[in-house]
């Protein structure tokens, strides 16, 4: 039986490279959920109202950054990254909020006697648009974080 001594250590530059292979592909992710949430966004025509811009210029800010990420190795676009990711976060839950709010006044013209849970619930379920969309900023904004956590280009930076 094998004691804690005996054990060997796990050799640091394999878990780097795994490391450096997991870092690239949620940058991959990162970049085409971005193209194909961006593209749809316009797509769906989510331009009608001057706040329905927002994602989609979040969407665009983080392919320049995640651009600038690729040919710059240090600490800035990386920050810039999670600044962007943080505001991803706080646009997905405002998402959330304007959709549930524009879907809640549409199940009350429809149905006017809906309240408490029904209406909640009608709410949630019905499709178009789609009441939980603006969660995938919210996915995004967290895989954006999860790829810079302990980035290399923090390392020595005030903060890491």
């Amino acid at each position: 039986m094998a004691t804690v001594v005996d054990r060997k250590l796990p050799d640091r530059s394999a878990a780097s490279g795994d490391s450096l292979r997991l870092r690239r592909l949620l940058l991959l992710i990162l970049v085409l959920q971005s193209l194909g949430i961006g593209v749809e966004l316009l797509l769906l025509g989510h331009t009608e109202e001057p706040w329905q811009w927002a994602p989609i210029l979040l969407i665009l800010a983080c392919i320049l950054v995640l651009g600038w990420c690729t040919v710059d190795r240090q600490a800035a676009p990386i920050r810039s990254l999670q600044v962007l990711m943080a505001l991803f976060v706080l646009s997905g839950f405002l998402g959330l909020l304007f959709h549930f709010r524009a879907k809640t006044e549409f199940q009350l013209e429809v149905n006017p006697s809906l309240q408490g849970s029904a209406l909640f619930w009608e709410t949630v379920k019905s499709q178009s648009p789609p009441t939980l969309a603006p969660g995938v900023m919210i996915q995004m904004g967290l895989l954006g974080l999860a790829y810079a956590h302990r980035h290399p280009a923090l390392r020595g930076s005030s903060g890491e």
